[in-house]
């Protein structure tokens, strides 16, 4: 098909090209679309099949035209995408205009994928913060575990910040009718309840039930209730108060078969520095990048950053009357997060940094000592999974960090 693709801008990643095609050309694909239509066509009268094309062009000639319109599009775009293999987008179609007799013509806007010149990566000067625990970050994950292992006990008098109680609660409407009671389970001071509702909660003992006027609170969430004060009546069903196991050597036996509460503890410091270590190397990585981003501007497809905020909003579940507000927090996330992307395979394929089969086989023997199991039932566990992909992108992405972090002073 005879098809004239004229470049009309150029701007960035933007792309708009003005596509022609000839009337005779049209006229052929049209005739091409009326036989087929002519060939299944059941018409009253007819045999399938057998209707006259005079007919059948005039009986279906709203679909034949947008059909053949669609395909004489495709073949544009077929033409576009042999042009241009960089193209970053589905191509949108603007100013179609089409008359009988007379040439189809319309523009394409679509993106391509960036140029990207790293001219600078190295001579920067990345500050890494210094890896401690210390003993007071120690107790505080202690504490945690001790708070994991807690048991509930009930008690007898009235409960205070920090129990856990199951009341039975009823609360007024605005014509003061009380209404029907529910159980309602929650933890003192969680912030589950507003202030008054726990206030009067710790008023109570087990099985007491009082009942007073309560003012909702000028934050509530529902603004229409916000000031507005209600008779409550609830009953203490139940109370239990958390008693926290003593760090012992029985302690540590129970947590994870050590030996005693000093192995324990050794074990839970080594653990917050690897962490800690961690934190810093991405803090690292995270700078770096920075860098060389703003050393190296490009432009990125909007597109892309589009459908990276749409995964984000997705992922998180963003109401859709939230999706101004968040668009505007995460967009730089988006963007930031392209760039680094777009960086980090650039200079896998400039400084032939991939990783390859050797990196996979050796990452996963290492995993699989460390899990004590056979390298290949891992191997086959993450190809199961389809994670193949995403461990040869996790392993390049260590050796451009890697070879980033040899090239530039981290102090």
């Amino acid at each position: 098909m005879e098809i004239q693709i004229t470049p009309k801008n150029s701007t960035g990643v933007s792309r708009t090209v003005a596509v022609t095609v000839p009337a005779n050309e049209i006229a052929t694909a049209e005739e091409s679309t009326v036989r087929r239509y002519a060939s299944a066509a059941r018409l009253p009268g007819f045999r399938p099949g057998k209707a006259p094309v005079a007919i059948v062009k005039k009986r279906f000639a709203e679909a034949i035209r947008n059909e053949t319109i669609e395909a004489v599009v495709r073949e544009a775009y077929k033409e576009i995408v042999k042009d241009d293999t960089k193209i970053a987008s589905q191509p949108h179609i603007h100013d179609l205009k089409f008359e009988d007799g007379q040439p189809l013509t319309f523009e394409f806007h679509y993106e391509v994928r960036p140029e990207i010149t790293l001219n600078r990566v190295n001579g920067f000067k990345v500050e890494r913060r210094k890896v401690e625990v210390t003993d007071e970050q120690l107790q505080e994950q202690i504490d945690h575990l001790r708070d994991e292992k807690a048991a509930w006990a009930p008690i007898d008098g009235k409960p205070m910040e920090g129990d856990m109680v199951r009341v039975s609660l009823a609360v007024a409407d605005d014509n003061g009718v009380i209404g029907e009671s529910r159980e309602v389970p929650f933890v003192l001071g969680d912030k589950k309840a507003i202030p008054g509702i726990e206030e009067l909660i710790m008023e109570a003992a087990p099985g007491e039930t009082l009942e007073r006027s309560v003012r909702w609170p000028d934050d509530f969430p529902d603004e229409s209730q916000r000031g507005k004060s209600k008779v409550v009546r609830l009953t203490l069903n139940e109370a239990k108060r958390k008693s926290l196991p003593e760090f012992d050597d029985a302690f540590a036996h129970a947590v994870g078969d050590f030996d005693s509460a000093d192995a324990l503890r050794k074990a839970v410091r080594e653990d917050m520095e690897k962490y800690a270590e961690r934190e810093a190397n991405a803090d690292v990585r995270s700078k770096l990048m920075d860098e060389v981003v703003s050393a190296n501007p490009f432009e990125i497809p909007p597109s892309w950053v589009g459908q990276l905020m749409k995964n984000y909003a997705e992922a998180y579940q963003i109401p859709a009357e939230q999706g101004d507000a968040f668009e505007a927090e995460f967009r730089p996330i988006a963007e930031r997060q392209i760039r680094r992307d777009l960086i980090v395979e650039n200079l896998a394929e400039r400084e032939k940094l991939g990783a390859t089969e050797r990196d996979i086989d050796d990452h996963i023997a290492e995993q699989a000592e460390a899990r004590k199991v056979p390298p290949g039932e891992l191997y086959a566990a993450f190809e199961k999974a389809g994670r193949l992909k995403e461990l040869e992108r996790s392993i390049t992405e260590d050796k451009v960090f890697k070879w980033l972090t040899d090239q530039n002073e981290i102090v």
